[in-house]
């Protein structure tokens, strides 16, 4: 029993042995072990080799090291070092050393006090006056507060609520809910209807009976010299609208006349929603931006003269970080950039994703929506953009930062009542109308400029990089007598140095082991199946 179980373990044993060989040869094992003493070999060598060349040729002897530490501070032009060096006296080392350390406190104190000042990014503002031989006259859009004909809306008094709806992408409206069932079955029994086609032919319109008189610069000009544009007013018409080059004032005190007839009887608004004034509304603004009149819309009632004295003023504003702008910004509808025009931009593409349609009086290219739209989706929208803030302006991370560069025309104006007796006389005469007509409905107004000059508002950086290096260089050169000079001969005492750490640091690699031929510690293949037949 003894022998049969001997056998059963010497042939396991066999057959391990076997499988061992078949899967790890010896000799591969050899070979590997001799190949990776090869390369570790080579390794070694070759840092032996740089070991070598580092120590003849790169790593001075201590004494040369020494001499260079003593050379450099005795010649540098970082004053008051050498003194410290040369000098014999410990009292007068002290005393340098002590001068020499309280120069650099305040110098790396000063540099830090101004590179602190120039990442705050301080402005200073600056104001020119400019006066020149001519100067461009701005666009100005006329509106009828009265908005629409009266023999349109008599039995249509929801076209009022409707318009407030329509415009309230310019200025949001509170719609009051006794309007909402009136509004819902004028909407269901009218899907067809355009408030777009019926404003521009029931609304406000200029022509030869509106527009008495106009006079620019001496001479005479007409309705045809005034663009349509749609407001939160309906009808608006803006005079210079294409920044024509003739359009320019030479002499101050001169400039644009117009005479109105908003004709009370024929033009007619809804008192209930806030309109009660009768008369012309108008905004100066530059030819190559859109009207705003929310907030700066100047009035002039019937009955009454207003002289508008103007002027022309730039704003230059920093970009980020120093101001707010961003010069990178542009508009995809409008020539230049502008709040106003990148509001509307922005609400344009919030409601065109949402709605899927553009109001007709927003800038882009889609299908224009109809009123129920209008009323169920944009109405809406444009209440959350409101509420959440989805467009908002100033900031340089918000969605209209402000313009680089911007024109304004500040307005001084003046009323007087329109025409004296002979006046009133005239003009009842002249257009076959009653006195009392002509005190009712005929507004005049004059728009010139004060001077010719304009104004340049600019925003510059307090600090600019040139003027930082300066005072860098000042207080180096006032304390340590330092230069961009002395700067270098540090860097390179600083690297000279580094260089030799890093020598030192690789010749205290370590040294190559003394590797055994792995071939003398393995056993060979007889030796393993002579354990084998033993066994």
């Amino acid at each position: 029993m003894l022998k049969i179980l001997q056998d059963t373990v010497c042939s396991q044993e066999a057959l391990s042995s076997s499988l061992s060989t078949q899967l790890f040869h010896p000799q591969k094992q050899v070979h590997y072990l001799k190949r990776e003493f090869t390369i570790k070999k080579k390794f070694y060598r070759i840092l032996e080799k740089i070991r070598l060349y580092l120590i003849k040729k790169l790593l001075p002897h201590l004494e040369d090291r020494r001499k260079y530490h003593q050379e450099f501070a005795s010649s540098t032009s970082f004053h008051g070092v050498h003194n410290i060096v040369q000098t014999q006296s410990k009292t007068r080392k002290v005393l340098w050393l002590l001068v020499v350390a309280g120069c650099l406190a305040i110098v790396i104190w000063q540099i830090y006090s101004r590179f602190t000042y120039y990442f705050s990014w301080p402005t200073t503002t600056t104001v020119v006056v400019q006066y020149v031989e001519n100067v461009k006259f701005p666009a100005v859009t006329f509106c009828n507060l009265n908005r629409f004909q009266a023999h349109a809306v008599n039995n249509l008094r929801i076209i009022f609520l409707i318009w407030n709806i329509v415009s309230g992408v310019f200025q949001k409206f509170s719609m009051e809910d006794k309007y909402s069932q009136e509004l819902n079955d004028f909407l269901l029994g009218n899907q067809k209807f355009s408030i777009k086609e019926f404003t521009r032919k029931n609304g406000f319109y200029l022509n030869s009976s509106t527009l008495l008189e106009c006079d620019f610069f001496g001479k005479p000009c007409y309705p045809q010299d005034f663009e349509h544009v749609f407001t939160e007013y309906g009808n608006c018409f803006t005079f210079n609208y294409n920044d024509l080059p003739a359009r320019r004032v030479s002499l101050s005190g001169r400039g644009l006349h117009l005479l109105f007839d908003v004709q009370q009887e024929k033009f007619t608004d809804e008192p209930a929603l806030g309109y009660t004034d009768a008369g012309i509304t108008f905004v100066i603004h530059s030819p190559k931006e859109l009207p705003r009149f929310d907030g700066l819309g100047l009035l002039t009632p019937v009955g009454m003269h207003a002289q508008v004295s103007i002027r022309q003023l730039k704003s230059i504003i920093q970009e980020y970080p120093w101001g707010e702008c961003k010069p990178d910004i542009k508009l995809q509808y409008h020539k230049i950039y502008s709040i106003n025009g990148c509001l509307q931009e922005c609400k344009a593409r919030y409601i065109q994703d949402r709605c899927g349609c553009l109001p007709f009086i927003l800038p882009g290219n889609g299908t224009e929506c109809d009123l129920l739209k209008f009323y169920n989706c944009v109405y809406p929208a444009v209440y959350d953009i409101e509420v959440k803030g989805l467009c908002t302006v100033g900031t340089h991370n918000s969605t209209c930062p402000a313009p680089c560069e911007e024109t304004d025309y500040p307005t001084t104006i003046t009323y007087s009542s329109f025409g004296g007796e002979k006046a009133i006389k005239y003009f009842s005469a002249k257009l076959k109308k009653s006195p009392e007509y002509v005190r009712q409905n005929l507004v005049r107004i004059d728009i010139k400029y004060h001077d010719l000059s304009y104004k340049i508002t600019q925003q510059q950086k307090a600090l600019t990089i040139s003027e930082l290096l300066a005072d860098v260089g000042g207080q180096l050169g006032l304390f340590c007598g330092a230069s961009m000079i002395t700067i270098i001969e540090l860097l390179e005492y600083i690297f000279t140095n580094f260089c030799w750490i890093c020598i030192f640091l690789l010749l205290k690699a370590p040294e190559m082991p003394q590797w055994n031929n792995p071939s003398q510690n393995q056993p060979t293949h007889k030796e393993k199946k002579k354990e084998i037949q033993e066994c």
